[in-house]
């Protein structure tokens, strides 16, 4: 089997030591391929700079490059023209991490709401899909994508962690949603175990979010206890088991779904 991780934050401190390391292990676990998500421009440039220099053999590594809600407030004049030249990098398959956050509120909710919509305009321009990011704020997230969906290629709600009203509306939208290992989480997640039912084959895909979220059903845990693609497998288990289907049959149908969103060609083809 081969996996997608859609969002690994490879540029986090705690990987710096040996980012290729993380990379070798993804792959010795059977996740082929990895999207490192950029969530700010210092960390879209690092994510890309990263592309460059651990994807040796091509096709394994992509990502994203946007600003995260939690930073909409450095937002500035200059932020939209230095994004989309980053967008026109052959490894910077999408525009984000972006999107709302109304739980944390680390940037005020207007400037959020701005800044959004800066994004969602450079999507409709450059023709890339969109890497959302949703907490608390799936109604005024709906609000702000429908005027733009008919003009956006796609989009993926990432870490889906939301209850059933948020999804439906996500899925009435047309949007694809990222599944991470908060549905191995006990304590909050059982309520996304129906729910992952309900997403079409062809708009789910998975995601590790390294190094954040490290699935708790995960046995033996490391040492650390620091998430990393290589454990996207166990969200692969967990995720297979509630929608009744085989692990094999979900590993083609999350991977084929990851490839044609981010418009990356099988590892076959390189």
């Amino acid at each position: 089997m081969q996996l997608v991780d859609i969002g690994v934050n490879l540029t986090h401190p705690t990987f710096a030591r040996d980012p290729r390391a993380v990379v070798d292990c993804a792959h010795a676990a059977g996740v082929a391929q990895l999207v490192l998500t950029g969530t700010s421009l210092d960390e879209s440039e690092s994510a890309l700079a990263l592309c460059r220099e651990l994807d040796e053999g091509g096709h394994r590594l992509f990502c994203t490059a946007g600003i995260h809600p939690h930073d909409a407030s450095q937002w500035t004049s200059t932020t939209g023209a230095q994004l989309k030249a980053l967008f026109g990098e052959p490894e910077v398959r999408a525009v984000g991490e972006c999107g709302l956050d109304f739980n944390r509120d680390l940037s005020p909710r207007a400037q959020q709401e701005r800044v959004l919509e800066e994004h969602l305009q450079l999507a409709v321009e450059t023709g890339l899909p969109v890497f959302l990011h949703e907490r608390d704020a799936d109604r005024r997230l709906v609000q702000i994508l429908r005027p733009f969906r008919d003009q956006l290629c796609a989009a993926v709600v990432h870490c889906f962690t939301g209850e059933q009203r948020a999804l439906y509306a996500y899925l009435d939208l047309d949007l694809h949603i990222g599944i991470t290992g908060w549905i191995c989480d006990e304590r909050r997640g059982t309520h996304l175990h129906p729910l992952v039912r309900d997403i079409p084959a062809t708009r789910l895909m998975l995601e590790s979010d390294a190094p954040y979220l490290l699935p708790r059903t995960l046995r033996p845990k490391p040492k650390g206890g620091q998430n990393e693609p290589a454990f996207l497998p166990e969200v692969l288990r967990e995720v297979a088991r509630h929608r009744g289907v085989s692990e094999e049959q979900l590993a083609l149908s999350t991977t084929h779904c990851a490839q044609e969103f981010f418009r990356i060609p099988p590892m076959n083809e390189h």
